[in-house]
């Protein structure tokens, strides 16, 4: 989807149409979650603190995010992805990969397909959807990004040698930023160039990824469309409009956010092994700390008073917080005969 929730904002609310809008955050503080092609413009992106965006461009018109109205109108996407295949494995809200190999409507054109799910969403919700076509889930990423707002890419297979060659590394699906400048010291700075490089040189610069770089230069992905995706971790944060010195004060608010996750655990019928909490400074600096059991944590206050201990190993009492966050992973599902007793049984602690 392009802009996904600013375009939403924009759909449902017509005076912000053709104009630079974020969603989330404020002039003052906050991150910017979404942000439209005009405020694109002025180089403001999703995860931009929204003071840094206000700079960027002073006209843009800053919205509160509406979460239930997105996960909506997800939902009413995927219904028309389920018309053609249930190989859809959605990836987050906006995006999803489908593997229309053998598809419901028998149609035998890829393209054909995908011009008929853009038109289809176009028609029904109002809104522009970018798609990629190719024999594999890399490249089919990768050219989805190529015509955005509103286009439709295609990758044959006799033509993936020469569009990767040409590619920017930085244009590569897999391949962040910091990743990008990396190469791009050593010499690295289009498929032709990472090309040359054998796999034992990528693996030792960029460890277990060099497998990955050395295969997707080559057009080589076969990693299949997992329609079930298994959920990692749950959590849950808070933001505060203030910073938070105090130490009491933040394991008054941790306990709070330790409540809902509690709750998202419950719902999700989950457990997990791994304890994590997070803090976010004034400047956005980020400091996690883990603790890992060797049983499952499945007792509320076990989680609270873990929390605490974790929050308390980061020496809060130095730091001005701007976020707060606790997270389970090493998930299992919850089962009835669960033994409630989490003697502290500390695994790893990092």
């Amino acid at each position: 989807m392009d802009a996904f929730f600013a375009s939403i904002e924009q759909r449902d609310f017509p005076h912000l149409r053709g104009k630079p809008v974020a969603v989330g955050g404020s002039r003052e503080r906050g991150v910017v979650a979404a942000a439209s092609y005009e405020a694109r413009k002025f180089g403001v992106r999703s995860a931009m603190p929204s003071a840094l965006a206000y700079r960027k461009c002073p006209q843009i018109i800053f919205t509160k995010s509406r979460f239930n109205v997105y996960r909506e109108v997800s939902f009413q996407i995927r219904k028309i992805f389920f018309e053609y295949t249930d190989l859809v494995e959605p990836l987050s809200l906006d995006e999803a990969y489908l593997d229309v190999t053998e598809n419901k409507k028998g149609i035998s054109s890829a393209i054909q397909i995908a011009k008929e799910i853009r038109a289809k969403i176009n028609d029904t919700l109002n809104l522009t959807a970018s798609a990629g076509v190719s024999y594999n889930k890399f490249l089919a990423k990768t050219a989805s990004d190529i015509n955005k707002p509103d286009g439709l890419s295609v990758i044959l297979p006799e033509e993936a040698t020469a569009f990767l060659e040409q590619l920017p590394i930085e244009r590569f699906y897999g391949i962040g930023s910091v990743t990008a400048e990396k190469m791009k010291k050593l010499g690295i700075y289009k498929g032709k160039d990472l090309k040359e490089w054998p796999i034992s040189h990528l693996n030792d610069n960029f460890g277990k990824t060099g497998k990955f770089y050395y295969h997707i230069v080559r057009g080589i992905d076969n990693r299949k469309v997992k329609p079930h995706r298994e959920r990692k971790s749950i959590g849950a944060e808070r933001t505060f409009s203030k910073d938070i010195a105090n130490v009491e004060k933040m394991k008054s608010h941790l306990i709070n956010v330790a409540d809902i996750l509690w709750q998202r655990i419950i719902k999700g019928n989950k457990r997990g092994k791994t304890l994590t909490v997070k803090i976010k400074q004034h400047d956005f600096e980020t400091h996690t700390k883990s603790k890992t059991f060797l049983k499952s944590i499945v007792s509320k206050e076990f989680l609270v008073e873990e929390a605490i201990y974790l929050l308390e190993a980061l020496n809060p009492q130095s730091l001005n917080i701007r976020l707060l966050g606790i997270s389970v992973s090493n998930l299992s599902e919850i089962d009835e005969d669960d033994d409630i007793d989490n003697s502290t049984h500390q695994l790893e602690l990092w």
